[in-house]
């Protein structure tokens, strides 16, 4: 089952992709996709709604990020062998953890907003899992279990802000529009190896990044796992996973993302997103 949630920012209704990827209405049957309403009972009762039955919502709507709402936004970093290569950084004995802020998180086509004095302006096409159910210490041949469902991560970042200005990671992954998620929340029986999945990303057609999943240094029921160890994760939080070679970081010279700049990305199964670069407002 391929959910979304579409319309107006901050207004976002709730749909399911059908079998010919027409999007349909769900708000007859649930207020909207959050961690309420993405735990195993809503989901298998979602599921067994028969799509022709719902109302089709009109062609070239906007669609938001599929999941609404979310408390906790989680990123791991370095978690592919060539980006840390790419980056000169040593290969992580554990994964490295910081935050995203919920409020950077914007739909799959939203513009991407120069952040205010961004010097180096960054991409990164991740595979990010949700939450279902709470989870807290979980055994890592448990925690598939515990996943609502997938979905594309644009893990934007001023490496300027990261990296130059010193302290915590964070400060160059939370600007606004920091996060674009979607287009569609996959859920599992339909992401049977969510290890081995094509991963890329364009600037302005240039292929840039091309990796797979199956790259990374941790594997997604080892990171669930991992974090959990350390802090409860709750329906409805996002955890991306890392990103593969290519960041314009890994270039010699950088080429960093300007206004006017079109990325496009996807990975195989989840879809594809498309965003444009804009300058900064107030």
């Amino acid at each position: 089952m391929k959910l979304v949630r579409y319309g107006a920012a901050g207004a976002e209704k709730p749909g399911l992709v059908d079998g010919v990827g027409v999007v349909r209405d769900l708000s007859g049957h649930v207020a909207d996709l959050t961690g309420e309403t993405l735990g195993p009972a809503t989901l298998e009762r979602l599921q067994a709604i028969e799509p022709s039955t719902l109302p089709v919502v009109p062609d070239g709507v906007r669609l938001g990020p599929p999941v609404g709402r979310v408390w906790n936004f989680i990123a791991v970093g370095l978690n592919f062998s060539d980006h840390a290569a790419e980056t000169g950084s040593p290969i992580p004995s554990e994964p490295i953890l910081f935050n995203k802020l919920g409020n950077s998180i914007v739909g799959p086509n939203d513009d991407i907003m120069v952040p205010k004095g961004s010097l180096k302006l960054d991409y990164e096409i991740e595979i990010s899992f949700v939450i279902g159910t709470r989870a807290r210490y979980v055994d890592e041949q448990d925690a598939l279990r515990y996943i609502a469902g997938y979905t594309i991560c644009n893990d934007v970042s001023e490496r300027h802000f990261q990296v130059e200005r010193k302290g915590q990671w964070m400060k160059g992954k939370c600007f606004e529009t920091a996060g674009p998620l979607g287009p569609w929340l996959v859920t599992p029986d339909e992401v049977p190896e969510p290890g081995n999945l094509s991963m890329w990303l364009d600037v302005n057609g240039e292929r840039r990044q091309s990796g797979t999943t199956a790259n990374m240094i941790f594997s997604i029921p080892y990171l669930l796992s991992y974090i959990s160890q350390f802090m409860v994760l709750e329906p409805g939080d996002v955890v991306t996973t890392g990103t593969p070679a290519g960041v314009a970081l890994g270039m010699k010279p950088p080429v960093w993302l300007k206004p006017g700049d079109i990325l496009t990305l996807g990975i195989d199964g989840l879809g594809t997103q498309r965003q444009m670069v804009v300058p900064f407002k107030m």
